[in-house]
């Protein structure tokens, strides 16, 4: 496409503090598009698609030479290849006997300024836009109307000849021509300050020889019908224009990844990294190590011990500070495109929120500088069946396929309780089936049901029965492929799964949120779910009045494997505080309290093989802490995925520095735009959402309004 950005009108300071560095950086770079994928080999074609002025086409195919775009692939992205792309380059697209004589005349070179198209040609026939066999009348001509003689110039380039009148030979009077199929239209008029009146005349050429005449009729001033004649007195004289110097390529920012601010011009890479001397919490039975060296090599986690001596690694003294595995969050909604829940149908199992990544997400960055390096991107809770889960890394700047865990086990969110009866939707009279707990209890039932039937018909009848992705989801579930996290509160609920999965010959996964969990603690325990709950929240709503602070101890003491998730874009990046709450309520050790954000999430995901620990074979997903990890006056200095450093605090002031002045420059460069005389557009305020597993009423008002 086309439609080029206009600049942004950054005069007032505060408004211009509402522009993202992507939309800056996309202003300036987007007419470059063309030339990149030119120069990387990728075939493409132009397209008038979204112009608001259609007239703007080739200006901005011509904005894209001028940015580096060779003319002839211009040429053959509006012609040969589209024709290519529709599959018929053989009758269309180009110059060639056979072809469909489709064509057009232009005055000159398409791509340069001011050219113009006489003619199109389609299929044979000539369709004329301007006539351009107007005959040279440039010339300075002696031009009597009446009894009054003037001075008569015609100028400018063949196909847009232009008329000036003189009085008494110096004196310019305001004039307007037409040229047309040889004849013209003349009008000018009087000097006079008091009275703005034209006398208008229609001509054309009489003789050539041996003088060039032209002559026609006209009205006078006032109104009287006249004769008037024009005899060349002088040859027309080209002026000769210096010639323009060719106009330099912009000089343009870099492209970096992401496409944001913090994005890096190159991806970092994987080192070869020794951390010396540090305090490590292995999360294994040896516990917390003091002094201890870890060495990450190759994306895993090599070696662990004393006087580690490694010449080829890159040394980290840690001295003084603490070593951990990452925190992997078990209940996230953050680098999601476009909201979370699929608002209308009870159960949405089909919906898979992989297909809806977004690598480019701030979010992901300001996880990495908590410590966070994975989570489970999961559907949110309007529905008792929501969609399929996403597994991620935060490789910061990595496309949306290249964050997920490869191998990873297939997930899917459940919800029980006041989002998916739609007591709190705010909708006057909902509709929707279920409206009561009982209700939500019955969609399940449907769902396993009908999800056996499905099955058993395919085994029958594989080609004759229709593919199903809802039952075939279900199924993955009833055969041990795919597990469930289910969004609950209420004991009598959580009972009520169980249930239905020890029914249906199943087991829940993990309950998230679960904050009547410590009343049911024995029986999650017997059924073999996990929990992953909030640290401290209650009292939000009816269901959570009993929810208590001490949750996490009380499930981790019977021995439920216990997590705490933060459901949050905020929250999630101070999870090793939440963590630390478990020791204040309900005395946790700090071994126990630390494993609620690593390896405890990593088991209920079942990523514990690679994940959550410090052990050798291990992926290098680690955080140097400055102090205690779970202490509020700890921060992550580095971390590491698949050891790659994604986030460095000294790193990360550096690159708030190159934002600042990569800004600074792009504001330049738009108030210099709009000096020049560019359109412009107004910022506009975009508040960054916290998106979490309630937000379903922006989703419901937008069904509404279409």
């Amino acid at each position: 496409p086309l439609t080029f950005p206009d600049a942004f009108d950054v005069a007032d300071p505060l408004e211009a503090r509402n522009v993202s560095l992507t939309e800056m950086k996309h202003w300036e770079l987007a007419p470059s598009n063309a030339a990149l994928l030119q120069a990387a080999g990728i075939e493409f074609a132009f397209t008038s698609y979204g112009l608001k002025n259609k007239a703007d086409f080739l200006k901005n195919v011509q904005k894209a030479i001028e940015y580096g775009l060779d003319k002839k692939d211009a040429l053959k992205a509006l012609t040969y290849t589209p024709a290519k792309f529709l599959r018929i380059e053989n009758d269309l697209g180009s110059l060639k006997k056979g072809s469909f004589a489709n064509f057009i005349v232009v005055s000159k070179d398409i791509f340069e300024k001011n050219a113009t198209i006489y003619e199109n040609w389609i299929a044979g026939k000539k369709n004329i836009l301007k006539d351009y066999s107007t005959e040279d009348l440039r010339a300075t001509y002696k031009l009597t109307v009446g009894n009054a003689t003037y001075k008569l110039k015609i100028g400018g380039e063949i196909d847009n000849q232009t008329m000036q009148v003189f009085e008494k030979d110096s004196i310019k009077i305001e004039t307007a021509a037409k040229f047309e199929n040889n004849a013209f239209y003349l009008a000018f008029g009087s000097n006079d300050k008091d009275e703005k009146r034209q006398i208008r005349l229609s001509g054309w050429k009489v003789s050539s020889t041996p003088t060039l005449v032209l002559q026609g009729e006209g009205q006078n001033i006032d109104g009287a019908w006249l004769k008037w004649k024009a005899e060349k007195t002088q040859d027309f004289v080209a002026t000769t224009l210096k010639a323009e110097k060719p106009t330099p390529k912009p000089v343009l920012g870099k492209v970096i990844y992401p496409f944001m601010a913090y994005g890096w011009e190159e991806m970092p890479k994987n080192e070869t990294v020794l951390i010396k001397n540090t305090t490590v919490w292995t999360n294994e039975k040896v516990g917390i190590l003091k002094e201890t060296d870890v060495l990450l090599q190759n994306g895993k986690i090599a070696q662990i011990g004393k006087n580690l001596q490694v010449p080829t690694a890159k040394v980290l003294d840690g001295t003084g500070k603490h070593l951990t595995a990452g925190i992997i969050d078990e209940h996230s909604h953050i680098a999601l495109s476009r909201g979370v829940n699929e608002g209308v149908n009870s159960n949405s199992s089909e919906v898979r929120i992989g297909d809806v990544v977004n690598s480019e997400d701030i979010s992901i960055y300001r996880h990495l500088a908590g410590g966070v390096v994975a989570l489970q991107q999961l559907h949110g809770s309007a529905n008792a069946i929501g969609g399929q889960s996403s597994l991620i890394k935060l490789r910061w700047g990595a496309a949306p396929e290249e964050l997920k865990i490869a191998g990873a086990d297939g997930f899917i969110k459940f919800a029980l309780g006041e989002n998916v009866k739609q007591a709190n939707w705010g909708i006057p009279n909902p509709i929707r089936f279920p409206q009561t707990r009982m209700g939500v209890e019955q969609i399940y039932e449907d769902a396993f049901t009908r999800a056996r039937e499905y099955e058993a018909n395919r085994k029958k009848d594989n080609i004759g029965t229709r593919k199903d992705l809802q039952m075939e989801a279900m199924l993955e579930i009833l055969n041990k492929k795919r597990f469930i996290t289910c969004h609950s509160y209420v004991q009598s609920e959580i009972n009520m799964l169980m249930k239905v999965a020890d029914k249906h010959g199943f087991k829940v996964n993990t309950f998230t949120h679960i904050l009547e969990g410590y009343k049911v603690a024995d029986k999650m325990k017997a059924h073999g779910v996990n929990a992953s709950s909030f640290a401290d929240w209650w009292g939000y709503k009816m269901e959570v009045i009993d929810a208590i602070p001490y949750n996490t101890a009380i499930l981790t003491k019977v021995g439920v494997n216990t997590a705490i998730n933060s459901d949050d874009a905020e929250m999630a990046r101070r999870l090793n505080q939440e963590a630390a709450k478990t020791i204040k309520y309900g005395n946790l050790t700090e071994e126990e309290a630390w494993k609620t954000v690593t390896l405890n999430p990593a088991k209920m995901l079942h990523l514990d093989k690679n994940m959550g620990s410090i052990a050798i074979g291990k992926d290098a997903d680690v955080v140097i802490w400055s102090e205690n990890p779970l202490s509020v006056y700890a921060k992550a200095e580095k971390t590491f995925v698949d050891g790659v450093l994604y986030f460095d605090r000294e790193k990360d002031k550096l690159l708030r520095e190159e934002v600042n002045k990569e800004r600074s420059r792009l504001i330049q460069k738009m108030l210099e735009a709009k000096k020049g005389g560019d359109a412009t557009q107004k910022p506009n305020f975009k508040p960054y959402e916290m998106v979490h597993c309630e937000d379903f009423y922006d989703v419901w008002q937008g069904i509404e309004e279409e």
